[in-house]
């Protein structure tokens, strides 16, 4: 192995070692916080984290420095939910779910049908992403499979661990972008054989969603997860009323939405289930049973006037959850904007989330969701250094505020309501910076 010069990251440093729960004051024990810190980074991991004035003196001579005082520190964003092929339709004019899936969505993956535009939008969409501060996403690409490839080569290329599959897609939908079941599952395995545990990435069993899966397809995707018992599933489910009765027509022998999914085996640990706004008690147990998670997607509820998730009763029913920004019908790459929307959602309902729950979130609580809080997610030695550098003061409504915070609590806040690409100051990804606001000292 190639041993390369450390990596140093020196300022404000925050990350999550636990849950923090939902008080205005954290757990005990679940955040750790130093003013003035010091990450060291080896051959792409966290080696050591401490106080600047305990470390440095201890650090060898040919490190590499990144000072970034006066900012904020933090393991970089991860997105359990979102369409890369809709990057360019964002905030497309409302409709509900299934007529903006026919005027927007639909129209625009048929385009991803030439190779050299679907590698175009990937290289954009990675781009724009890291961007935004997310340096690992769950990704729905489309029925085309170089689309996949695509993605995959440019995550890659820039060092990501990224999730993503082939959309599985045989009815209701334009003839152009369906398959049929045999080649849903050829073209499933053929890129589970040439991407899944290559370099950081894996491959995500995608069928879009029941509507657009026949009972045969479905079964397909089914018997992929039993060959494939550690792989992420990922859906839709329970979005929208229409769609919830449109499942009935299509599936009427079934339980219920959810049942559709668990009579052919993809109600399971580590199926990702996006938006989840109109279940019951009984749905909430039954995913919590199996190892079902949410991704919960508000900027997207609110723009296609879904309806409000209630995640308070999906933390009291012991459902693991994440917060994702679901574009195209979410309105922001910036999950920080993402997490601005949880917020008012949850005004609205009565209980606040607060911006310790919300940046739990968006790092280590989203890495627990996709299973992968052994490896992202927090700084704790071993794992992958992937980082975002928040600037509090990025623009000039934070530097207002910022002039005004008392303590981190209202530092975090101000992020949390205002804050968007211009709060992104630097990314590292595997300690290597990706934007040119890093900057070595």
């Amino acid at each position: 192995m190639t041993h390369e010069a450390p990596v140093v990251l020196r300022g404000p440093v925050l990350h999550f070692t636990a849950d923090p729960g939902e008080d205005i004051t954290p757990a005990p024990g679940s955040v750790e916080y130093l003013d003035d810190g010091v990450l060291v980074i080896e051959n792409g991991r966290v080696t050591r984290l401490g106080a600047a004035e305990a470390l440095l003196s201890e650090l060898p001579e040919n490190i590499t420095l990144y000072h970034y005082p006066d900012k904020l520190i933090m393991p970089g964003f991860i997105d359990p939910h979102l369409h890369f092929s809709q990057l360019d339709i964002i905030a497309s004019y409302g409709r509900q779910l299934l007529d903006w899936l026919n005027e927007y969505t639909f129209p625009e993956e048929m385009r991803f049908s030439d190779p050299a535009y679907a590698t175009h939008m990937a290289e954009d969409f990675m781009d724009e992403m890291l961007r935004y501060g997310t340096t690992t996403a769950l990704v729905f690409c489309t029925s085309h499979p170089h689309s996949a490839d695509a993605l995959f080569e440019a995550a890659r290329r820039r060092g990501c661990r990224m999730l993503a599959g082939k959309v599985m897609m045989d009815r209701n939908a334009p003839a152009a972008l369906c398959d049929t079941p045999a080649r849903a599952d050829h073209e499933s395995r053929a890129l589970i054989e040439r991407w899944h545990g290559v370099d950081r990435l894996e491959y995500a069993i995608t069928p879009r969603f029941a509507p657009t899966s026949s009972p045969e397809q479905l079964n397909i995707a089914g018997r992929l997860a039993q060959d494939f018992p550690d792989m992420i599933v990922q859906t839709h489910l329970s979005e929208n009323q229409g769609e919830i009765d449109w499942v009935a027509s299509l599936y009427p022998l079934a339980r219920d939405y959810l049942d559709v999914y668990d009579q052919v085996g993809l109600l399971r640990d580590r199926s990702v289930f996006a938006h989840c706004i109109h279940i019951d008690d009984d749905i909430r147990q039954r995913l919590a049973r199996a190892g079902g998670r949410i991704a919960y997607c508000p900027t997207s509820n609110l723009f296609l006037g879904s309806g409000l998730f209630d995640a308070r009763r999906a933390r009291e029913q012991q459902v693991m959850t994440g917060i994702a920004s679901d574009i195209g019908a979410g309105t922001s790459l910036s999950q920080l904007a993402t997490l601005a929307a949880a917020y008012q959602i949850s005004q609205l309902q009565g209980h606040p989330m607060t911006p310790w729950q919300g940046f739990y979130q968006l790092t280590r609580g989203n890495a627990r969701m996709l299973s992968l809080d052994s490896r992202i997610g927090s700084f704790v030695p071993g794992m992958e250094a992937d980082v975002v550098v928040l600037d509090p003061a990025g623009s000039p409504a934070l530097s207002r505020k910022a002039a005004r915070s008392k303590n981190l609590f209202e530092t975090l806040f101000n992020l949390m309501m205002l804050g968007d690409d211009r709060a992104i100051h630097a990314v590292h990804v595997q300690g290597r910076p990706m934007t040119t606001s890093a900057v070595s000292r």
